[in-house]
């Protein structure tokens, strides 16, 4: 990790740039597979999937047999564990419901909002290095919650055309409507367009590689609806002299082995702290199964000092990290100071490992300094709020003066006409 020493806010830029992915050269490549799917359906589908899964389908879709083998394949402990976690998941998202006020906006005209569930959703769950069965309850519990009619579910196979059982047992477990072994690109495309097996979805959903994220980019210019721009997971530590040093350590590799292009970040006040945590590091790196992984990370990564908290609070806010974790003396007040972050863990034993599977917060967040515009999923992500208004006669005679006036002033005089026609008839009425 580069270490940085009292940084000027002029090089707090070089500490907020995460790893830069040049997608330009992997783009065409991308809209050639989507152009493929919206024209052959499943027939490109499975040519893809033999292209890059390196497995020839017969039926893309999971049976139920399937779905039934998979209950003999995951342990009693893991099941309990997935549903102690959507539980937790569904109380939490549960809370969020929208509650609806009519607010009369002035005498005669009464506004309020319904809110809806997207009717039909996607959800990409990828199945690679580590299949994230986790990812399944985090997106299909507040689905099902809002009321989406239709959830459809797509993740890779392996070679033998089985999807990883855990993934499987997520599924059951939260509700997925449909199941779909497709991978990627290939993916992406059949949920944005609709194939003869794979209904298409109105929003999409989840994470995946460079390839799965520009798919999802270029989908959402005018076919379908994305969660939100993604990117590399990364974690930021705020850490102070009462800090865990080996707490700290070990929440820096639980975001660097995700993937090379990661990023961890150690924001501190203590110099001695900085010596222990790289220590730390070193010697929990050294047993990790996917140390060359975390390694390459780690690369990108960054421990910076500062002298005192409102300048590390500062730092934060500028790098609106995707996970926050403050394990500092006063986490509770600089919890308050935050304004950009995907989700924040207060104080040592708040690891960020309890909210990527079990907590009840989502783990599906804005990552690339996309904290400081958007929120992470929720219920809210799989609902749509429609606005209802009623005007009485009474309510024209409210608004219409002011109504004509700025219609007038705009040049809109159909819009004018529209009301005036019935300003006037409410008028001759009275």
């Amino acid at each position: 990790m580069n270490i940085l020493k009292y940084p000027s806010r002029e090089e707090w830029q070089k500490v907020c740039t995460r790893p830069h992915i040049d997608n330009s050269s992997l783009r065409q490549l991308v809209m050639n597979v989507l152009d493929a799917i919206r024209q052959e359906g499943d027939q490109a589908v499975r040519r893809y999937e033999k292209e890059f899964d390196k497995v020839e389908l017969s039926d893309l879709q999971v049976s139920d047999v399937e779905l039934a083998e998979s209950d003999h394949l995951v342990s009693e402990e893991l099941k309990s564990s997935l549903r102690l976690a959507h539980q937790n998941i569904s109380r939490f998202h549960a809370s969020q419901a929208y509650e609806s006020k009519r607010v009369e906006t002035c005498q005669g005209v009464t506004c309020w909002q319904k809110s809806l569930p997207v009717e039909k959703v996607g959800l990409y769950i990828p199945g690679g290095t580590a299949p994230l069965f986790s990812t399944v309850l985090m997106l299909a519990t507040p689905a099902r919650i809002a009321g989406c009619r239709e959830i459809v579910l797509c993740t890779p196979p392996n070679r033998e055309g089985k999807v990883n059982p855990a993934i499987l047992q997520a599924a059951k477990i939260a509700g997925v409507s449909k199941i779909f072994k497709i991978g990627g690109v290939q993916a992406i495309g059949a949920m944005a367009y609709g194939t003869e097996s794979v209904p298409k979805v109105y929003k999409i959903f989840g994470p995946g590689n460079q390839f799965v994220v520009c798919a999802k980019q270029i989908v959402s210019v005018s076919d379908v609806a994305i969660d939100m721009p993604a990117g590399p997971s990364e974690v930021e530590v705020v850490a102070d002299d009462s800090s865990n040093a080996s707490f700290v350590a070990a929440d820096l590799l639980s975001q660097a082995e995700h993937g090379v292009d990661s990023q961890v970040l150690l924001v501190t006040t203590s110099e001695s702290l900085i010596e222990k945590v790289v220590d730390e590091i070193s010697l929990q790196l050294s047993v990790l199964p996917r140390k060359d992984i975390a390694s390459r990370s780690l690369d990108n990564s960054h421990i910076v000092l500062l002298r005192d908290m409102d300048e590390v609070m500062a730092l934060t806010n500028e790098y609106a990290p995707e996970h926050l974790i403050l394990a500092t003396t006063e986490a509770e007040l600089h919890a308050e100071q935050v304004r950009n972050a995907g989700s924040v863990f207060i104080g040592n034993y708040s690891c960020e490992s309890a909210g990527d599977y079990a907590s009840g917060t989502n783990h599906t967040l804005p990552t690339n300094g996309y904290a400081k515009a958007y929120s992470g999923v929720c219920l809210d992500s799989f609902m749509k709020r429609i606005t209802f208004q009623k005007i009485t006669s009474e309510g024209i005679l409210s608004i219409g003066p002011s109504v004509m006036e700025m219609a007038h002033n705009e040049q809109l005089d159909a819009h004018r006409n529209a009301m005036s026609v019935r300003y006037n008839a409410v008028k001759e009425k009275n």
